[in-house]
């Protein structure tokens, strides 16, 4: 069975090249769903809506994911509530952006 952990380290490989931090530890991702069957649900927002990256970020979480042994399948949900800001980050993140 795949685990939460397991699918948040796959997450956690993908920079956000602008600030070049990982996904995981500026706070975007707000919630994994793992199904019996193997299909997994991530629930993210971006930093902001008028990201340039938005669809190639998506993909590569969707990558990610389905790179773990077990998952068959990957939706990414983005949703822009709550809006993302600084204090969501990692404290590093925090320090590095003068959040």
């Amino acid at each position: 069975m795949v685990t939460e952990e397991q699918i948040y380290d796959a997450i956690s490989t993908v920079i956000d090249p602008e600030v070049g931090f990982n996904l995981v530890e500026m706070g975007l991702i707000y919630g994994v769903e793992i199904g019996e069957d193997g299909n997994v649900m991530v629930t993210m927002t971006l930093s902001t809506k008028a990201c340039p990256l938005h669809q190639m970020i998506v993909q590569w979480v969707k990558e990610a994911c389905e790179k773990v042994e077990g998952v068959n399948n990957c939706e990414v949900n983005v949703v822009w509530e709550p809006a993302w800001n600084i204090t969501m980050a990692a404290d590093n993140v925090k320090k590095a952006l003068g959040g």
